[in-house]
């Protein structure tokens, strides 16, 4: 049986990840300045592919592009993991440091 969307999307983001030991602060404040910047590119990136989606959408009388939907559910995936280590919620970095899932 196929998992359901939301049941594929807890397992993306709670799922089991692979924790790496904790880094030092002068480490873990390298990471997460890189990671801010990576934020700020998705965020533009994210932008682009609203903006195509509902271009797709006003052609296709309103059908998304189902693998442009996906991308955009991973990128939201992938930002929440960034965020969780932003805050210290978690120590498991998002990609490039982990799998991308």
């Amino acid at each position: 049986m196929r998992p359901s969307d939301d049941e594929r999307f807890e397992g993306r983001m709670h799922g089991p990840q692979e924790e790496a030991g904790k880094d030092g602060l002068l480490m873990r404040l390298l990471h997460m300045i890189l990671i801010g910047l990576m934020i700020q590119v998705a965020m533009t990136v994210l932008g682009v592919a609203t903006l195509v989606q509902f271009i797709v959408m006003l052609v296709s009388k309103g059908e998304p592009n189902p693998r442009l939907a996906e991308f955009g559910e991973s990128l939201g995936i992938w930002l929440a993991k960034a965020a969780r280590y932003l805050v210290a919620a978690s120590e498991v970095k998002p990609w490039p440091w982990t799998e991308l899932d």
